[in-house]
């Protein structure tokens, strides 16, 4: 009889050539090819996401980020294929499946390099399901946004948005508009200067002066009065250039030790700070559209912003109230914190967009205090745009948001 082999002697073989134990460097799941003898990758299913599970590394040159929850994910890689499978979104590189995500726990699916594609299947399916699909260009600027016309299919907000542009709501909006963006202009001076008040008090009473002038400012938006928008929209838009000139030579004396800064600048811009800022309001304009479309606003019928032909003007006023709390924050830190900030041909580098993507996302997902609750920001940035809605039609007052600092 023969005897039975001792388990604990059996040897396991690898279907990973490359395997190395001594590197002991974890590999991709796989499975045997009895036809090729080769190893074949099986797609990762992800379920269950862990902090870890935020940012992953799909392939070389391809990357993946996520929020912890899972609700947005953001893809780059040029000659990726995004598919439908069951009710799975399916990320292929070539014709082999490497990675698999639930489509009930997507909120938004963004594409933020060239060479992505995508099957119509897919969207079809996201639209059915009510999930966005915004577009980014490699600055991080959103060029387009699919989603289902279904979902803004109520039409009394939008019959008040255009008739309030001739009375005295967009005025009022407008006005609130202003206040709590230099209101957290101010906020985030005092958030960033209390850190210079004992190692630099020169630099911290800089900086104090700074946040005291732009309440000043904010101070004689109030009284600003006309009949409508256009009556007024001259005198707001200098009062909130005057309080931008001011946080930003305040914001270069925060950074100014760490990295080179001369001002803020926007379309073009090849300066590090320029671009980390650029790329970050990239990702928050497709949060703010996404919640207009959701609330059943035009996004192209603004109110402090200039009607234009592909101008969003009515996501530009909500990003306002969202811009130092969620972008400039994260940059300033990013650039404190010693950060590296990879450039590339006048853009940031993958590896750098793919780590500050990260912090925006984990910014919007932070939480912050309203009306006596605690929300996540990107539930808050959506809690606006329906606020605006109310606001709109004459159910309640619109307050914009202001962050604790």
């Amino acid at each position: 009889m023969e005897q039975a082999q001792d388990p604990a002697k059996s040897e396991v073989i690898r279907i990973h050539p490359e395997y190395n134990p001594a590197e002991a460097i974890p590999l991709p799941l796989a499975q045997f090819n009895l036809f090729t003898g080769e190893a074949d990758p099986v797609p990762a299913i992800i379920n269950d996401l862990s902090e870890e599970g935020r940012e992953r590394i799909l392939g070389e040159g391809i990357s993946m980020v996520q929020t912890p929850d899972g609700s947005q994910i953001i893809l780059s890689g040029f000659g990726i294929f995004l598919s439908k499978k069951s009710e799975r979104l399916i990320v292929k590189n070539g014709k082999k499946a490497i990675y698999e995500f639930p489509l009930f726990r997507v909120g938004e699916v963004v594409v933020a390099s060239r060479g992505v594609s995508l099957s119509s299947d897919l969207i079809e399916a996201l639209c059915a399901q009510g999930i966005r699909l915004s577009f980014l260009t490699g600055g991080g600027r959103p060029y387009a946004m699919v989603t289902s016309p279904m979902l803004t299919a109520t039409v009394l907000s939008r019959r008040e948005q255009i008739l309030a542009f001739s009375d005295a709501r967009g005025v009022a909006f407008s006005k609130k508009v202003v206040e709590g963006k230099i209101k957290n202009q101010e906020k985030l001076l005092r958030y960033f200067g209390k850190y210079l008040k004992e190692s630099d008090p020169a630099r911290f009473e800089k900086i104090e002066q700074a946040a005291d002038g732009l309440r000043e400012i904010r101070a004689r938006v109030e009284p600003v009065q006309g009949a409508c928008i256009e009556a007024v929209r001259g005198t707001l838009l200098g009062l909130e250039g005057n309080a931008g000139r001011l946080y930003w030579e305040a914001v270069k004396e925060i950074i100014g030790q760490k990295v080179e800064f001369f001002g803020r600048e926007h379309r073009g811009a090849t300066d590090a700070v320029n671009s980390l800022l650029n790329y970050g309001y990239g990702i928050l304009y497709s949060h703010v559209w996404g919640a207009v479309l959701n609330a059943g606003l035009e996004p192209f019928a603004g109110f402090l912003h200039v009607d234009r032909p592909g101008k969003p003007s009515l996501v530009l006023d909500l990003v306002e109230e969202f811009r130092q709390p969620v972008v400039d924050r994260v940059v300033i830190s990013h650039i404190n914190l010693g950060q590296v900030i990879g450039m590339k041909e006048g853009l940031l580098d993958e590896e750098t967009r793919k780590e500050f993507g990260a912090r925006i996302l984990e910014r919007l997902e932070s939480t912050e205090m309203v009306s006596g609750k605690k929300y996540q920001i990107k539930s808050i940035v959506q809690m606006q745009a329906r606020r605006l809605c109310t606001f709109l039609r004459g159910e309640a007052e619109y307050k914009p948001f202001t962050f604790k600092w």
